[in-house]
């Protein structure tokens, strides 16, 4: 079996074809609908523990991207575009509609772009890529992480222990380890689209920055502290042009609903309970007999259950206009100007 499929969602996924790809999706659990979309090289598996805390409130639907996990071959070269491409028709495909997106790296790249062209309820965005510009530093720093892909991609002896000490880097959390391992055990397999989308990178069209300030719905940006690839600084600038956004800084290296996922399920179900939901029609996964109308969680819907989810130990944390897990809030240059509610909170 490759290893690129213990990375990825469980066996026995449906595998549901868009423009030609099979696409492998995990979809568990019962509400509004709740969209996981990976970082590259990566899979499904990465949301393994969010998907336990609140598969009780949402339906939580995690996909592999193409030539990761348990997914299929892609004819077009991975990048955020084609990857926003497949999530469109991904979606109509499972008929989900405004659904909340949480998309890290890569994953938030193709999220924001979704977000620019169909209804999307909100978006939870761990590291997103596309924030920065695309100038002469960046190309550098893309073409040098693609020619180490590329060393991968004709299975070179050194490439597996060198990809192991990146991922120290990238994963350095201690609740990652197993899939940090994972993901290590497949290093060969994944080279090539890791090369690819490096490649994408590197292009004029990866700098989405105007289609993120663009953005009119709810962003709750999770940042691992720690990023040494998409470090928190660099993307700054663009995340002060979001309208509605609001960040918190996680221990980590790239991915916080990974590394912290405990301080992560809290976050995002404090965070979910001022987004307005659409009503949704639940049924078993993929079909079947039961299915009922559900109210979303606007000011005029049911609120949400009031219990913690399941990896959560004591009360959720109280929301309201001065909301925060026992850190300061700081507010920044675009919640003084635009809307008074942008807010940096830091995890301890």
């Amino acid at each position: 079996m490759p290893h690129r499929k213990a990375v990825g969602a469980p066996p026995g996924s449906p595998m549901i074809e868009v423009d030609g790809v099979r696409l492998a999706v995990a979809r568990e659990g019962r509400g509004p609908a709740v969209v996981c979309l990976h970082a590259i090289g990566h899979g499904a598996r990465d949301f393994e523990a969010f998907a336990a805390a609140m598969r009780g409130r949402f339906e939580i639907i995690r996909v592999d991207w193409p030539g990761q996990g348990r997914s299929g071959e892609d004819h077009w070269p991975a990048s955020a575009d084609r990857y926003a491409d497949l999530l469109g028709g991904l979606l109509a495909k499972l008929d989900v509609e405004a659904p909340i997106i949480v998309g890290n790296s890569i994953g938030g790249a193709a999220a924001i772009i979704h977000a620019a062209r169909a209804p999307v309820s909100a978006l939870v965005l761990c590291d997103p890529g596309g924030l920065v510009a695309v100038d002469r530093l960046a190309r550098r720093f893309c073409g040098a992480f693609a020619a180490f892909f590329r060393a991968g991609a004709r299975r070179a002896w050194w490439y597996g222990p060198a990809f192991a000490l990146y991922y120290r880097l990238v994963l350095p959390s201690a609740a990652a380890s197993e899939q940090r391992r994972r993901i290590v055990a497949g290093a060969y397999e994944t080279a090539p689209v890791l090369v690819q989308s490096w490649e994408s990178f590197g292009r004029p069209e990866a700098d989405i920055r105007a289609l993120a300030a663009g953005l009119t719905i709810p962003v709750w940006l999770a940042w691992a502290k720690d990023d040494k690839v998409i470090p928190l600084s660099r993307c700054r600038p663009a995340i002060d042009t979001m309208r509605r956004a609001s960040l918190t800084l996680f221990p980590g290296g790239h991915a916080a609903f990974l590394e912290q996922p405990r301080a992560f399920a809290a976050g995002f179900a404090a965070f979910v309970e001022g987004v307005a939901l659409p009503a949704v029609n639940v049924a078993p996964p993929f079909g079947g007999a039961g299915a009922k109308r559900l109210r979303g969680n606007s000011a005029t819907a049911q609120p949400l259950p009031a219990r913690p989810p399941p990896l959560l130990r004591g009360p959720l944390p109280q929301r309201g206009r001065n909301w925060a897990p026992a850190f300061p809030v700081i507010p920044t240059s675009q919640s003084r100007s635009a809307r008074g509610n942008m807010a940096v909170r830091q995890q301890r």
